[in-house]
């Protein structure tokens, strides 16, 4: 991985970027909400830069918001995944984690 510095949906030359809608972020990482979700809630956490040091903290960091919107009652459940390469089903060359909302019955 290389250290190129992220700087948001621009950085995806063709503009297919499955973000556009930023929630919040910090000096590391941007929170947007999916432009695809597969549930209501579906976000991405998009590390602003490309290192393994900053994407662990955004998995860390999808994963400590699931629990709190689980404990708050808002949710059901969540997952959390990385895709990784065209066949897994990655769009854009931009590590990204999806954490995706889950509430009984929306198969």
């Amino acid at each position: 991985m290389n250290n190129t510095i992220f700087e948001g949906p621009e950085f995806i030359e063709d503009s297919a970027a499955p973000w556009d809608d930023l929630c919040q972020q910090d000096f590391h990482i941007a929170v947007y909400y999916d432009r695809y979700p597969c549930t209501e809630g579906h976000l991405l956490f998009v590390p602003k830069f490309n290192t393994m040091s900053i994407l662990t903290d955004a998995f860390e960091d999808a994963v400590q918001y699931g629990k709190r919107k689980v404990e708050e009652g808002l949710w059901d459940g969540f997952n959390v995944g990385l895709n990784y390469g065209e066949a897994a089903g990655q769009t854009v060359p931009w590590p990204h984690i999806h954490l995706i909302p889950r509430r009984k019955g929306d198969v």
